[in-house]
């Protein structure tokens, strides 16, 4: 599935994946029920401040969340800039997540059947 368009229990499920936590199970509807990244502050939130998001409002009124991605270089002692992971959703949260997971996935990520 593309990571620009995951959106509810699939772009949960991406985002607990990144951080170790998904289910490959049938329970994952049960507990993916408690583990809303995409519309819970609480949980999404700390993701945003862990992974350095930010978050801007465009002008048509979506959202875009931005991961400054960064590389080594032989003549630097800390890392530099190597570009951006952008994401683009209808709340601070969608686009956040989004980005999340296509800073750690890329463009497509393997969504389980019951989930697309």
């Amino acid at each position: 599935m593309k990571t620009n368009e995951l959106t509810g229990a699939a772009l949960d499920w991406a985002v607990a994946k990144c951080e170790g936590l998904h289910r490959e199970d049938t329970v994952w509807e049960i507990w993916a029920s408690t583990h809303q990244y995409s519309t819970d502050w609480a949980l999404g939130g700390p993701i945003i401040e862990q992974e350095c998001i930010s978050v801007i409002r465009n002008i048509g009124g979506s959202w875009r969340g931005s991961i400054r991605r960064t590389t080594s270089h032989p003549l630097v002692s800390h890392p530099v800039l190597d570009g951006w992971t952008n994401q683009h959703g209808q709340t601070p949260l969608i686009a956040a997540m989004r980005c999340y997971v296509a800073s750690k996935f890329g463009d497509t990520i393997e969504v389980p059947e019951g989930l697309c």
